[in-house]
């Protein structure tokens, strides 16, 4: 008979975990742990990029960044992981001040004053470009990139002469260039306050919010064209638009501000400006996302990849996600905005979206001063 003594037990190998099995609980380990995980060995180097491309994939985070409203302006960064389900807070340097951080076209972080631009547009922000500004100054104009060009228009200055004015910064000569002035039917709209934008890589969209009327702009040609009408609901009173992935999306909210009765998802046909309704979201997130101590003036989105995020700007407690699935329709769920709860109401907030993977943190770690930390609910 075999005696099993510590002699015995200390020489059996130790067990290893492989394959799938290890796949599969990385598969539930958050991004921001896959990073030293990653490092581990060779096979759970495998591992990790087999589980991220076939089991639980990379998926576009939704960061807030804030702004302090007095000196220094202090900025920070928060980040929700739909794939981890959690709330990142973004160690990192403060961003040098400029002037008030905005953002869009989901990914575009910006500071504009009379002196210079100052802008951002890798997923995390890692690093930022400063250039002279535009010649002609302006409020609250559009900003917007399309592929390696910055279109910046409208946003009426009464020291100006043309309120409708464009100019181009082309990203690789550093040059600006004048376009062709917006349309005339935008006189009285032509603000961000008023517009919402989309750009893919080699073209503009904007449309006014409250009627739906969608012009389109060729920075390569520098010549605008429309009107169109983008209106596939006549009850819609409030529109967006922009980007997922390859896709032309339409946002309309339905009924009025004091009584919404839905929100629903269109496709639009970029060439055509045909509607192909895709999505509606459920009635109970409708109501959470009307607040009835407020009424719904308006609505903010970033969309990255195949998912929307949407939220209310005068109330944005809680957020609402849309995940286009495959073979059509939607999946919604709504995420509570711990940011939001936490936050100083003096200071300013703009929110970006891009498809956040290992790679990208994986060099934001091997930057100086840059942490990430899960933020565990109170």
């Amino acid at each position: 008979m075999a005696t099993f003594g510590k002699a015995a037990v200390a020489q059996q190998p130790e067990a290893t975990i492989h394959g799938d099995i290890l796949e599969a609980i990385l598969s539930h380990v958050p991004l921001i742990d896959l990073v030293p995980a990653s490092h581990v060995s060779k096979s759970w180097n495998r591992a990790v990029s087999s589980s991220l491309r076939a089991v639980n994939k990379p998926a576009p985070w939704l960061i807030l960044h804030t702004q302090g409203s007095r000196p220094p302006y202090a900025t920070a960064a928060h980040a929700y992981d739909p794939r981890s389900r959690l709330w990142i807070e973004i160690s990192h340097p403060s961003i040098k001040h400029n002037s008030a951080l905005r953002s869009s076209s989901s990914n575009l972080l910006y500071m504009l004053s009379p002196c210079r631009l100052s802008f951002s547009t890798d997923p995390l922000h890692l690093t930022w470009r400063e250039v002279s500004s535009p010649l002609m100054w302006r409020i609250d104009p559009i900003v917007a990139l399309v592929g390696r060009q910055i279109v910046v228009a409208g946003g009426r200055c009464d020291l100006e002469d043309d309120p409708l004015a464009v100019e181009i910064y082309d990203v690789d000569s550093s040059t600006w260039t004048a376009g062709d002035s917006m349309p005339a039917d935008l006189n009285d709209s032509a603000a961000s306050a008023w517009l919402s934008i989309a750009a893919s890589e080699s073209t503009l969209y904007l449309t006014e919010k409250q009627t739906g009327v969608t012009h389109s702009f060729d920075p390569e040609t520098k010549k605008w064209h429309g009107p169109y009408a983008l209106r596939p609901d006549n009850r819609i009173f409030y529109s967006v638009i922009g980007f997922s992935g390859d896709r032309l999306i339409l946002i309309g909210v339905i009924g009025n501000a004091d009584n919404v009765e839905s929100l629903k998802v269109w496709e639009v046909d970029s060439e055509t400006f045909e509607c192909e309704e895709v999505g509606e979201m459920p009635g109970v997130l409708v109501e959470k996302l009307s607040s009835e101590d407020v009424p719904l003036s308006s609505i903010g989105v970033c969309m990255a990849e195949d998912f929307v995020y949407i939220y209310n700007p005068a109330e944005a407690e809680e957020l609402f996600m849309c995940e286009f699935v495959g073979g059509g329709g939607c999946r919604w769920r709504s995420v509570e905005n711990v940011v939001e709860r936490d936050r100083n109401l003096t200071e300013r907030l703009a929110f970006t979206c891009s498809k956040v993977g290992i790679e990208e943190l994986q060099r934001a770690m091997r930057s100086e001063g840059r942490r990430f930390t899960v933020k565990v609910d109170r």
